[in-house]
Formats: structure tokens, sequence, C-alpha cells
């Protein structure tokens, strides 16, 4: 039987006044370990795992979440990133991904881009190598090929019909794929940066572009403050900022786990139903962590020199 709105809202609204005042009562300690890596989805651990080795050996930390998001990217079991993704309507893998880095301000994304094997890496590559910051559909793979980054046919008819005829067995009841990997990185000099990627929305329209490349839905870095990343219905994420929203109740000296539940709760203000999907994981400048989301099975990722666990939705 489904919940009626008026059930759900004031569950959430208990939920959400439960988790603040366990996170007042609680308080997160004044400083974390670092380098601390934290991303959404228990499928991001294997990244987290490669991103905190590069920071313990010295890399840089754009390398850590690049290379980090390069291998869910390279996971072709994974159905909601990189090119082993589901197609759109029309047949084809589009990818949204963008990058930021914390001194500067600086970013660089890419959208509905087709065939790029490492859309983080175009994103990268738009940041350092272009005066732009995002860059969509063929102008973004043309960049990309021209920066020598690997690539793919675009036309994969095989895969569509595979994933069509997979589609009408499932229940039409079941979500299409909304799973992206938002992965966050401090370094243990303070330095912030975080990347997002997705195959977005199984089913999409052509041409749909997501809440992970647009800077201050599916990501936002401040390093000043910290950094916030989000997965789950892009839609829901973008038409209210939601990670930039984050990171300024973070400003305010909200924990992070304290300014995603206040996240959540502003955007439940204004919504009428049940079906959000808007999950978030941030870190601030002290090393601290926390995530929360709407979706009982979202589950999230941390990695430090001591640690590499899947811990789950704390619930609001």
């Amino acid at each position: 039987m489904s919940m009626s709105r008026r059930k759900f809202v004031r569950r959430a609204a208990l939920g959400l006044a439960a988790g603040a005042a366990a996170a007042h009562a609680q308080p997160p300690p004044e400083k974390g370990e670092t380098p601390l890596i934290v991303s959404t989805w228990p499928f991001a651990k294997a990244s987290n795992d490669a991103a905190i080795k590069i920071l313990l050996d010295g890399g840089s930390i754009l390398d850590a979440v690049e290379r980090g998001i390069w291998v869910t990217e390279d996971d072709v079991t994974n159905k909601s990133v990189g090119l082993g993704g589901s197609p759109n309507a029309a047949g084809f893998v589009q990818l949204d991904s963008c990058m930021m880095y914390g001194p500067g301000h600086k970013a660089g994304s890419v959208a509905a881009i087709e065939g790029i094997r490492h859309p983080i890496s175009a994103a990268r590559r738009v940041m350092e190598k272009s005066p732009h910051v995002m860059l969509v559909g063929e102008g973004a793979r043309v960049f990309a090929l021209e920066q020598g980054l690997e690539s793919v046919p675009v036309d994969d008819r095989e895969m569509y019909e595979k994933w069509r005829k997979d589609r009408a067995a499932q229940s039409a009841q079941k979500p299409g794929n909304h799973d992206t990997i938002a992965l966050l990185a401090l370094g243990a000099d303070g330095t912030i940066a975080g990347g997002c990627s997705t195959s977005g929305l199984a089913g999409k329209l052509p041409g749909r572009v997501g809440d992970s490349p647009i800077l201050g839905s599916g990501l936002y870095v401040d390093n000043e403050i910290g950094a916030a990343g989000s997965t789950g219905t892009g839609e829901n994420v973008m038409r209210y900022c939601a990670t930039f929203m984050i990171v300024e109740f973070m400003r305010q000296g909200l924990s992070p786990r304290e300014a995603i539940v206040k996240t959540i709760q502003r955007i439940l203000q204004s919504e009428k139903r049940d079906d959000l999907h808007i999950n978030f994981v941030a870190l601030d400048k002290h090393g601290r962590y926390g995530a929360a989301g709407t979706d009982s099975n979202f589950k999230y990722a941390v990695a430090t020199k001591s640690q590499s666990v899947v811990l789950d939705n704390p619930g609001l």
C-alpha cells in the first residue's frame, strides 16, 4: 500500500528532526584522518582504494580523483557508469562527467559525450587544457579525441538490443539506473577535489543531461570549506543546486551530515511526492564526512590510510 502524502511528510519531518538531534547530541570529531576519500555506492570502494593509494604514494589529488574514477568507468558490469552503462532511447551510451579542484575553483565538465572510454579524463582536460568549463555532445567528443583520449565506436546497436530485451523482462515498476559515482578527496595538505561520472538514466531521451556534470548539482568543491557529491535522479538534484547548498550549510558551521540532512529537509518542503531518489556524500576541510539520502538502499564508501569500508545510509 502506498504511503499517503501526509504520512510521508510527517515521517520525513520526524526522521529529519531525529537525525539533526542525534547529530547535535553526538558531535563529530573536530579533526578526521587525512588523506580521505568519500564516494557514493559500494561499487566505488575499488575506486576509493585506487585513489587513496595514489595519495599515500605521494601522487597528486587530481590524479587520485581521475584514476580512482577510472576503476568504476572500466567496470563493464556497472550499468550506470562508463561505456558499459545502459544506452539512451536511441540506442547510444551518452556519458556525463565533471571534475572540480578546490584551489581557484577550477572545474571542467563534459555532457552527452559518446564513445570516450574515460569521460572523467575529458572533464579534466576541459579544466586544464581549454578556456572553458563545459563541453557537450559531439564537440566534447572531438575535443577528447584531439587530447588523445581513448575512444570506441559510438554505434553499439547490439548493446542496445540486449538492454531492450532485458528491460522488457523486468517489472514495469522497476526504475531505470541512475547510480552515479561521485568521489570526493581531501589531501593531507588540506587540498580538496572531486569528480563525478555517469551514463545517466537508462532509456533517457537523447541529449538528456543529468546533475552529474553540473557544478553545484552533481558536485561542488570549495577549498576553504569542503565538498559534496550526489547520486540518484538528477532532475531532482539540479532543481535545487543541492551540492552547492550542502557546502554553504557547512560554511555556516554545520557538519557534513548535518548539512546534507538540512538540504534534504529544504527540498522536502517543496516536493509533493515520495520518489525523489536523492542521496549525498560530503566532507569538510577538517576531515569530517557524512552521508544521507532518501533511498534506503543507498550506501557509501570511505577510505583513509587506516580503513576502506562501505557504510550504510544512516537515514534521515
